[in-house]
């Protein structure tokens, strides 16, 4: 399969660039797979697709203020950024970053990102990400706190502001870790999530921190030749049992089913570990009875993952609907549910 089948127009306009006042409030694009149809509701209508039975899965991790603002410590230069993507020590004193401006920042070179916070760069990866040491006189995430910002993606065209602390955050993240929201839970409230066991849906909790096997862009113009990064993901006891005895499976977002099937593919024996797991059409679920899901940028590893799920062709109407009805696209737009 080529990348560019999978593909769709997005007029730029259709991005969101704010959340909505309301968290509940979007638009849902419900897609019934057997019947190969759609009709569109509100998300406040979830409930109704929900019953005794059902296993809503919730990815907890908390999005990190991951994103650094410097200076080079030789003076060569102006403004340099950092975005970490993962914690590679014990410690959480090294981490792999994406850098800017990528070509000069070199092995050895130190950086400055406030008087307490500051890092030197000891290693490259193949894909450029730089390897960062910090060294902080304080709790690390105490800095990041400080010093930091939410990593907004780059079809957000402003600057973070106070509201995407608190928004661009689902209100049931607990464990820090993420460089990216799981964005299909950004629309729920602690309201809609008694909604849904009012329903009689159970709900469990999985932790996969989101880093660049998430939003990296595939480099391969052959699905079958792409290649995912490694994520964390850990999930508990109880939860397992949950899903285990649901009679459905309903994975919140992407990375939530990612974890979900990786768990099913090592038999639900395996708590914590890295999934590199890459869902495309021809894959076959193991878990996942349904899927509530954001939408997606063209050609990327989440829409082929939705296209695994309900149907390249299928998948692609409703993208070529939701355009033409106005949906909002993306971190801060509407969702679809998909059953």
């Amino acid at each position: 399969m080529l990348l560019a089948d999978f593909d769709y127009h997005l007029p730029p306009e259709k991005i969101a660039q704010e959340p909505l006042e309301d968290r509940a409030g979007s638009r849902m694009l419900v897609v019934d797979r057997a019947g190969r149809r759609w009709e569109d509701r509100m998300f406040r209508d979830l409930p109704e697709y929900l019953g005794p039975g059902d296993c809503l899965v919730l990815n907890d991790s908390k999005v990190l203020p991951a994103r650094l603002y410097g200076t080079r410590e030789s003076g060569h230069g102006g403004r340099v950024e950092a975005l970490l993507v993962r914690a590679l020590s014990a410690d959480h004193l090294t981490w792999s970053a994406l850098a800017r401006p990528g070509r000069k920042m070199r092995s050895g070179e130190r950086l400055i990102f406030s008087p307490s916070l500051r890092a030197e760069i000891i290693g490259r990866s193949k894909y450029g990400e730089r390897t960062l040491r910090f060294m902080s006189e304080g709790d690390i995430y105490e800095e990041l706190a400080r010093v930091g910002h939410i990593p907004l993606p780059p079809y957000i065209h402003r600057p973070d502001k106070a509201e995407d602390w608190n928004r661009y955050q689902t209100v049931y993240a607990t464990e820090p870790g993420s460089v990216a929201a799981p964005t299909a839970g950004l629309h729920f409230t602690a309201e809609m999530l008694e909604a849904c066991r009012a329903a009689g849906a159970e709900i469990a909790k999985v932790t996969l921190h989101v880093g660049l096997g998430t939003f990296q862009p595939l480099h391969a113009e052959v699905v079958e030749e792409g290649r995912l990064h490694a994520e964390a993901f850990s999930v508990g006891e109880e939860a397992v049992a949950r899903m285990r005895a649901a009679r459905r499976i309903v994975p919140v977002g992407t990375t939530s089913l990612r974890t979900v099937e990786t768990l099913a593919l090592r038999d639900w024996a395996v708590r914590h570990g890295d999934t590199d797991l890459f869902i495309y059409p021809g894959y076959e679920f193991r878990a996942a009875g349904a899927l509530l899901t954001n939408f997606h940028l063209p050609k990327s590893s989440l829409l082929l993952l939705v296209c695994a799920f309900a149907g390249k062709e299928l998948t692609l109407a409703a993208y070529r609907h939701a355009v033409e009805s106005g949906y909002r696209f993306y971190s801060y737009g509407d969702c679809m549910f998909i059953h």
